[in-house]
């Protein structure tokens, strides 16, 4: 996405006229859902409702989870993507969302991008983590950590942080990986499971055989 549109991206999010300046994310993060995180964030900045955009999609993002039929509706193919934008833009209204989030919604609707929401909600949790001066980390083990793993997975993780952040970990289990973990902390990504290197090897098997 050029900065040409990315601005009239932002300007599509606010309703204030001094959204054509951008403002740059604490942190990138890239792809699809990160181009419009940080149209978002920018717009949010502006609007001064950071933390009112990140508490509504956060909740909003809950209900698509608990909510069989909002999250059908914003999967249904064959509905317009009109139907979907004035239905998503009567609820920002109903249940009082900044319009910042309101636009959002509308927005991905008309553009036909709502099976993206969710990761564009990540990315901007991501963005807001960096914001607070926080770094979101996950690791993925094939086994639960106790607590003693825990305690020393964060002390050797601190190291990679400056002096003003702050660690956010989350932990999780896929006993695909068979042994050792994946780590994402900030950008960085790094996967020392055994099943990389199983796959690793057998892709060179199979290109001498």
């Amino acid at each position: 996405m050029s900065l040409t549109k990315t601005n009239m991206l932002v300007r599509t999010f606010s309703t204030s006229s001094a959204a054509a300046q951008l403002i740059k994310p604490p942190v990138q993060v890239f792809g699809l859902e990160g181009r419009y995180a940080g149209a978002l964030y920018s717009a949010a900045s502006k609007s001064k409702a950071l933390d009112a955009v990140e508490k509504e999609l956060i909740q909003f993002q809950q209900s698509i989870k608990t909510d069989i039929k909002l999250k059908e509706f914003l999967v249904n193919p064959v509905l317009k993507r009109s139907i979907k934008s004035d239905a998503l833009k009567h609820l920002a209204a109903k249940t009082n969302m900044s319009a910042t989030s309101g636009n959002l919604l509308g927005l991905l609707a008309d553009n036909g991008r709502l099976d993206k929401l969710e990761q564009i909600i990540n990315a901007f949790k991501i963005i807001m983590a960096a914001h607070r001066g926080e770094v979101t980390c996950e690791v993925i083990t094939a086994k639960p950590l106790d607590a003693t793993q825990k305690q020393n997975l964060e002390a050797a993780l601190k190291k990679f942080l400056k002096g003003n952040e702050t660690l956010h970990l989350t932990t999780s289990v896929n006993p695909s990986l068979i042994g050792g973990m994946v780590v994402s902390i900030g950008d960085k990504y790094v996967d020392m499971s055994v099943a990389s290197k199983v796959k690793k090897y057998t892709e060179l098997i199979s290109a001498t055989a």
